[in-house]
């Protein structure tokens, strides 16, 4: 270990501008769990790329002489109650879980960050007014809430991301709040107040380049619970709808051949808890990294 913080220290004298990253990977590469979830999130999102291209199959391609063929080397993954390959569906549905997922994430992370950082960096009764409606949003069980609003929306993928964006934001604004409230009142903010500079400054230039470690972290997290509740919601028929290759709406469809198929419903859900370890695993390794204070090296 001092072999390796002494080599980095080297690093950072030889060429500064490269030294952050190279440092971080090499945090990140000490933890063999956390590189292998990160290796296996990478072939997910290589899949998201080129699903349709490497697919052996067409997802909605039906071959009735083929239903509920067990896996072989013709598929691997088996066949469904409509003679469609599982695995070709599999790959083809990962671009339809990262695209719900991570949109929804990202336009949390859009909405949540400046709207906590305002909240904090004003204080006073704008804090306590807007924290409060976040409260309100929060105290309800998430899947209860994406109920009642998939309800009352209908089903659709672009209501999908409408309920992660109301589920997540107020919990990414919870978190940039208590950065801002840290930051606020440090040095080189109080050095930019004198140096007369204006509150979108201090806000882009001060506050958040500080912010972005714990907001990446936080925001891979949330990735993480979004693919799992895209999932649910697609299981329980108020997500992706038929015949989208989804990996919650397959299961759906499996349950009644489980005794008969058992594969037709046991490799997408290894498919889903896979693709949540694997991003858990590598939020965890960003946290380590990102934050050493909090438990990195």
């Amino acid at each position: 270990m001092e072999l390796a913080d002494s080599a980095d220290a080297s690093v950072d004298v030889q060429n500064p501008s490269a030294s952050g990253a190279l440092r971080y990977w090499r945090r990140f590469a000490r933890r063999p769990v956390n590189l292998a979830g990160a290796i296996i999130f990478l072939v997910f999102v290589v899949l998201v790329v080129a699903g349709p291209a490497v697919a052996p199959y067409g997802p909605n391609d039906q071959v009735p002489k083929d239903r509920l063929t067990v896996p072989s080397l013709r598929h691997p993954f088996g066949t469904d109650q409509f003679g469609r390959d599982i695995l070709s569906r599999i790959i083809v549905g990962t671009r339809t879980v990262f695209i719900l997922s991570g949109l929804g994430t990202l336009i949390a992370l859009a909405v949540g960050t400046p709207l906590g950082m305002f909240s904090g960096y004003r204080g006073g009764l704008t804090d306590e007014v807007i924290m409060r409606a976040l409260d309100i949003l929060l105290s309800i069980p998430s899947l209860i809430f994406a109920l009642v609003l998939l309800a009352a929306l209908g089903p659709s993928e672009a209501n999908l991301v409408i309920v992660l964006l109301l589920l997540y934001a107020p919990i990414i604004a919870r978190i940039s709040r208590s950065i801002t409230l840290d930051l606020k009142n440090k040095e080189f903010v109080e050095a930019a107040r004198v140096r007369g500079e204006g509150g979108s400054y201090i806000f882009f230039r001060e506050i958040l380049p500080g912010a972005m470690g714990p907001l990446v972290v936080e925001g891979s997290m949330r990735f993480s619970y979004a693919i799992f509740l895209v999932a649910s919601l697609g299981f329980l028929g108020l997500g992706v709808q038929p015949p989208s290759p989804d990996w919650g709406l397959q299961i759906n469809e499996a349950r009644d051949y489980f005794a008969l198929a058992p594969w037709t419903l046991l490799f997408p859900a290894a498919a889903i808890a896979l693709l949540v370890i694997s991003t858990s695993l590598t939020s965890d390794g960003l946290r380590q990294v990102l934050q050493p204070e909090r438990g990195g090296l």
